[in-house]
């Protein structure tokens, strides 16, 4: 049972860091810009935000559920662990990224910061190379 227990922790602690690189993302492109950061603009780290935050809002709009929630969820069933309670780890990564609303709640605010992703392009557009 440990090692399913772990390797859920292990993809729990993977999905806090994406949605910290997804919101980190914007910000740093938007504080970065202001403070001249030219590392901000590299295509390579704005493809990746993108593609990151493109994925998120099409499996919102598909109606699918997060590969990475569903893995974790298999772990921790194998584990014989409910799947939100648990440990120090799990108990609060999980109350950093799931939260009880309705699906159109999280459609629209991740189309909503995708949107806002899209408009840091036009207005801070990536660079090929460094200046």
């Amino acid at each position: 049972m440990l090692p399913y227990q772990l390797l859920a922790d292990v993809v729990l602690a993977l999905h806090v860091a994406i949605v910290a690189f997804v919101v980190g993302g914007l910000v740093a492109v938007i504080a970065g810009n202001l403070l001249r950061w030219e590392w901000v603009n590299g295509l390579g780290f704005r493809v990746a935000h993108l593609g990151a935050i493109g994925f998120v809002v099409a499996e919102t709009w598909l109606g699918m559920v997060c590969p990475l929630t569903s893995l974790e969820v298999w772990l921790r069933a194998h584990a014989r662990q409910g799947t939100y309670t648990g440990g120090f780890v799990e108990h609060w990564l999980q109350r950093l990224l799931f939260y009880d609303a309705p699906p159109w709640v999280f459609t629209t605010v991740y189309s909503l910061f995708g949107l806002a992703v899209l408009a840091t392009w036009w207005y801070y557009p990536p660079r090929r190379k460094p200046r």
